[in-house]
Parts: C-alpha cells; sequence; structure tokens
C-alpha cells in the first residue's frame, strides 16, 4: 500500500509542475524558496521509493547499500524541513544580509542533523515484506530535528505575522499541520508511510494558495499584476540591487464608441509591453502600465517608449495616445517597497510639470516631499485626537463706534513639543485629506463654548467671526451639523457669523446656498472672505446672502502700493456700500493704514496695528481693558 501511495504524490508533483512551468514568473525569492521545496519533496519521494524498493531486495543488496538508502531517505526529510523554514524565512526577512544569517544559522543545523542520520545506527524491521520499516536513533534523530525546524517555523509565523502574507501563513500552518499528524501517525505506527504523500499534498496546498503564476497575471492583459509589482519591489528593497520603474497612464477607452478598434490598440500595446526584454511590465487599472528594468542605462528604455507611442496605434495606424509618464531612475528614493505606489500616485496628483508636459521624473526631492506631507497629516490627525486644536482671537475695530465689536477666531494647532502651528502650515493638506471637516467642527464647538463659559457679549463684542473652508461649505450636512452645536451649547445665533469664500462649482454654491438659507433662517450671520485676491468677485457678492464683505490683507497692501490698485479698490468698496454691506479691511497694520481706511468709509478694522490673533484669555483681557478705556474716554 505504501509504495502506491507515494507513487500517487510523485505523480501529483508531476502535474503541479508540468502546470508551474507553463506560465510567466518574476523570479521572486518566494518563487526559488517554493522550488526548492518542491525538488526537496520529490527527491524524498524518490528515495522513499527506493528505499522501500531496497527494504523489499535486502536480501539481493549489502547491508551498506540499503542502510546508505533509506538513511538518505531520512535526511531528505530533514532538507524539506530546512526548506520549509526557508520559505517562510523568504517573506519575513526581506533584508538580504538578515536572510543570510538566518540561513547560515538553519544551514548548520541540517548539516549537523545529515551527519547524525548517516553515523547513527538504522534497523530494518521485515517482519511484513510488504510493509518493511526502518528504526532506531537514526530514524529518531530525524524526527528530532524535522519538529526542531517546525517549531521555529511556528514560531516565526507567530513572531513575525504582521510581516507575512497572510494567504502564506495559512498556508504553512495547514502543510506543517498536516506533516505533524501523519509524522505522529508514521512515528507510532511504521507500517504508515504517510510523510512523503502529506508532504506533496501540502506543495499542491502552497501550490494553490500562492504559487500559482496565474496569480501574480492579469487575466485581462497577461501581464503581471500590481500585487506582482509590490512584491518585486519589496524583494528588491530587500537585496542589494536597485531599479528603475517608468509609470504610463493612458486615457481609455482609446477609441471612444468603437470597441473592436478600442480592443485591437489594447492588444497591440500589450504586445509591445511584452515585446522589451529588458523589462518586466505590470499592468494596473486599465489604462496604467508599468515597467520595472534593473539595467542602470534606463533612458534607453524611456526613449523606446517615447518612440512608440509618438508613433500612432490601431489597424490603419490612424490614433495617436499620449499618455502621462513618470520615470523613478531608482526606486530606492523612497525609504520603503511599499512607499512606491504612493509616492507615485502623490506626484501624478501634485506635480503640476506632468499636467503640462505629460512626463516627470520622480526624484528624492518629490519623495521627500510626499513624506513631510504625511508628517503633516499625522500632526493634524494626532492633534485631532489628542485635543490640540486650539482656537485664537483677533479683535476687529469699528470705526463707528470707536470700540472693539467684534472678533475672527483663528485655529491653530499646538504640536507634540508644544509649539503653535499656523494655519498657513496646515489647513491645504487638512483639506486635501477630508480632515478639515473634524478641525471646522471641533473650531466651532469652542467657539460655542468660549461665548457661552466667557461671555465676550458682556465686553462688548456682538459676534464672533467663524471660517468655513470651502469643503465644509459644501457639506451636505453642515447647517443641521452647526444648528445643533449652537443649541448643544445654548449659544444665540446672532452671535456667530460666518465667513465664507467663493465656491468652486455649481454643484457646490448650491449646496453653500441651502446651508446659508438654513443657517440664516436660524439666526446665523455671513460675511464673504477674502476678496479681492481671486477667490471672491462682485458677482459673488451679489449673488450671496452676506451682509459684510471682507478686504483680503494682499488687495489693502496693494492700494498703497499700486496706483491702478487703489482706484479698483475704491471703485469696489462704493459699488459694496451702494449695496448696503458693510466692510472689514484686513491686514491693517500701521496708524497711516488705520487712518487711510477711516477716510475711505471702511466700516472694520482688523490687524496687527491693534493685535495678532492671540488666546482666548489674553483675548478676553485685551478686550476688557480697550473697550473699557474707550468707555471711559
Amino acid at each position: 500500500m505504501n509504495i502506491k501511495m507515494q507513487c500517487c504524490g510523485m505523480f501529483l508533483l508531476i502535474v503541479i509542475f508540468i502546470f508551474y512551468q507553463k506560465k510567466s514568473k518574476i523570479n521572486l525569492n518566494t518563487e526559488k524558496a517554493f522550488l526548492r521545496i518542491f525538488f526537496s519533496i520529490a527527491a524524498g519521494l524518490f528515495f522513499d521509493i527506493l528505499s522501500m524498493i531496497v527494504l523489499h531486495n535486502i536480501d539481493k543488496l549489502s547491508a551498506f547499500t540499503v542502510s546508505f538508502i533509506c538513511k538518505t531517505y531520512l535526511t531528505s526529510l530533514i532538507v524539506v524541513a530546512f526548506f520549509g523554514l526557508l520559505y517562510i524565512c523568504s517573506d519575513i526577512f526581506i533584508q538580504k544580509k538578515l536572510y543570510e544569517k538566518r540561513v547560515t544559522f538553519y544551514f548548520g543545523m541540517l548539516l549537523t542533523g545529515i551527519i547524525l542520520v548517516y553515523l547513527l545506527p538504522i534497523y530494518k524491521n521485515l517482519d511484513d515484506p510488504a510493509n518493511a520499516f526502518t528504526y532506531g536513533p537514526s530514524v529518531l534523530t530525524t524526527y528530532v530535528f524535522c519538529i526542531a525546524y517546525f517549531l521555529i517555523t511556528f514560531y516565526l509565523l507567530i513572531r513575525h505575522k504582521d510581516k507575512l502574507n497572510p494567504r502564506r501563513r495559512h498556508a504553512a500552518l495547514s502543510w506543517m499541520i498536516l506533516w505533524l499528524v501523519s509524522a505522529g501517525i508514521q512515528f507510532f505506527d511504521n507500517k504508515f508511510l504517510l510523510v512523503g504523500y502529506s508532504s506533496a499534498i501540502g506543495v499542491l496546498i502552497i501550490y494553490l494558495s500562492l504559487e500559482n503564476p496565474e496569480t501574480n497575471i492579469d487575466r485581462r492583459t497577461g501581464l503581471f499584476t500590481s500585487g506582482a509589482l509590490v512584491q518585486y519591489l519589496r524583494q528588491i528593497y530587500g537585496s542589494n540591487e536597485d531599479a528603475a520603474l517608468i509609470d504610463i497612464v493612458m486615457t481609455t477607452p482609446f477609441v471612444p464608441n468603437d470597441r473592436e478598434k478600442d480592443l485591437l490598440i489594447t492588444h497591440e500595446i500589450i504586445e509591445f509591453a511584452t515585446s522589451i526584454s529588458n523589462a518586466l511590465a505590470f499592468s494596473g487599472t486599465e489604462g496604467k502600465l508599468s515597467f520595472v528594468t534593473k539595467q542602470k542605462n534606463y533612458e534607453a528604455l524611456v526613449e523606446l517608449i517615447n518612440d512608440r507611442f509618438d508613433q500612432p496605434w490601431g489597424p490603419n495606424k490612424d490614433y495617436m495616445i499620449s499618455p502621462n509618464v513618470i520615470c523613478m531612475p531608482s526606486v530606492k528614493v523612497c525609504k520603503h517597497a511599499d512607499d512606491i505606489i504612493t509616492c507615485i500616485i502623490y506626484a501624478r496628483k501634485n506635480s503640476i510639470e506632468l499636467a503640462e508636459t505629460g512626463i516627470l521624473t520622480l526624484d528624492e526631492t518629490i519623495a521627500n516631499q510626499m513624506y513631510e506631507e504625511q508628517l503633516l497629516e499625522q500632526m493634524i490627525s494626532d492633534a485631532i485626537t489628542e485635543d490640540r486644536i486650539v482656537v485664537f482671537y483677533q479683535p476687529i475695530y469699528s470705526v463707528e463706534e470707536k470700540r472693539f465689536v467684534s472678533a475672527e477666531a483663528l485655529v491653530r494647532i499646538i504640536d507634540a513639543e508644544g509649539n503653535i502651528i499656523p494655519p498657513g502650515a496646515f489647513i491645504n493638506t487638512a483639506e486635501q485629506n477630508g480632515m478639515i471637516l473634524k478641525i471646522g467642527e471641533m473650531v466651532f464647538k469652542k467657539v460655542c463654548q468660549f461665548i457661552t463659559s466667557k461671555y465676550p457679549e458682556n465686553y462688548g463684542l456682538k459676534y464672533i467671526e467663524v471660517n468655513l473652508s470651502t469643503i465644509q461649505a459644501s457639506y451636505e450636512f453642515l447647517a443641521d451639523s452647526f444648528i445643533e452645536i449652537m443649541e448643544w451649547y445654548n449659544v444665540d445665533p446672532s452671535m456667530i457669523n460666518l465667513e465664507i469664500t467663493e465656491s468652486g462649482s455649481i454643484y457646490e454654491k448650491k449646496l453653500l446656498l441651502d446651508n446659508m438659507n438654513k443657517l440664516i433662517e436660524y439666526g446665523v450671520n455671513f460675511s464673504l472672505d477674502d476678496f479681492g485676491t481671486g477667490n471672491s468677485n462682485l458677482n459673488y457678492v451679489v449673488d450671496m446672502p452676506v451682509e459684510l464683505v471682507k478686504f483680503d490683507r494682499d488687495m489693502i497692501v496693494s492700494y498703497f502700493e499700486n496706483g491702478k490698485a487703489k482706484y479698483v479698490m475704491e471703485a469696489a468698496m462704493h459699488m459694496i456700500h451702494g449695496l448696503k454691506l458693510k466692510i472689514v479691511s484686513e491686514g491693517i497694520e500701521t496708524k497711516e493704514m488705520l487712518e487711510a481706511m477711516e477716510d475711505l468709509g471702511i466700516s472694520y478694522i482688523q490687524g496687527y496695528y491693534f493685535s495678532k490673533p492671540i488666546p482666548e484669555d489674553d483675548f478676553i483681557s485685551f478686550i476688557n481693558d480697550r473697550n473699557m478705556l474707550t468707555a471711559e474716554g
């Protein structure tokens, strides 16, 4: 029975090998490790069958020959366990030096085990010729070393589970359990030689779970997948090698409304990609290709790609494709392999050069910009989580009443070291990643809490201005959220003035108007911020239900430095006054600027001439002192 099982196992390995060899492979370290397991198990099955044959014919062979073949089979089991351990190590220890250090130690164990197996005696049980088997110190040593390897493998699977591909971990555990159960049965009843067959089943499990080359091939294009690209880049990072990467994005469909021609062009592009002999081609989402080459002269590959895309495509050679191309001369400009795809996405999103020319060289400068932005995002996230979002207040002076009547709430972040981070350093990033909504909500809550706890109206303030970003203003549930917050803190809505800037799209403008109407109906007032910067214009003043218009600091500075700007601002001011709206001038820093604004008829003044933005307790002291002096005067 046993020899039949081993033969079935050998047949199974042959079938797996045939299918495995037919498919394209990337030459990953895990692929090499899998082949080592495969051939060691095949060798083990061969010597298992051979040992049974010689035991059945022991009377025809010398004792040395029989013992040598039986012990060779035993050593093959230790070799299988050794290569099984290396298979896991190839996924855990990507760094070449660390991997080699581990391998050296485990290989020392292997040599020790093999030497002991050959030196120690082995005994033969021939009571039942049909089920002959071996036993003794040599066999026991084999079990000890195999179990030692499997225990180390099991420890690494648990210890480094975060580094391992989950499917690889599950496949390896399944194989180990199957092997240990088979070994246990064989240990207690040597008539059942199950280890070789169970090892073949283990290879099948690993093949189906992980090492089937089909899993790395995109069925749509026949090229390697983006997942395979990540694995390949990780391997490059773990070695002393380097590589260049060319990432191409094309607009698809290539020929709208002509599916047949579009498919022909797609196939033509794929044929071109596979024809490049010195680079591996990977496909991503539709219309995306990546090439990786280890050749130092990567410019030749870039030139080859550019030359081909300068030529027409299609069966009639009448269609041109203009892709966006990102070239990474060295993938190691990124700190980690997993950062490369993220860095490419970042470059595509933020590069003006790529948008203008269609080609970009992604170097260390761009990678560092990405890392800096990631650090900033993490800082913002931590500040939100740890409630390190604070509000400073800048007083606003009424020219008519000669006192401070309001203030603008301005967000700040306190970093982990206690430093104050101004909004210019983080607002754009917060808007891009969506965290601005949470920041805006926290600021509004803190303003409402300030109003209910500090009673600013007792110091002569009529309202507090709160900035709304474009993303906030076009958030569908902004009005409902703000009304709920005001009701929670029992804030008089007339104490709130929300500052808006011009929205980009018609849809955003509609959402903004819906929010404004709900909040105005509730009792909140609005002002138009950043007038004069290009973000707000007179049409927006007419369209929006605002009561105040804020002249931006840059516009005020231009008024004093540029004669043309002076006439533009005066004309805009008269038109705004004609609409019965009040004007706030920001950025007033000198007495001369203040007097000039007063002469123009500006209603409210804001700027460093009076005060920079300050924390709420300092602000209350400032307002109390200044408004008290005004009242006494």
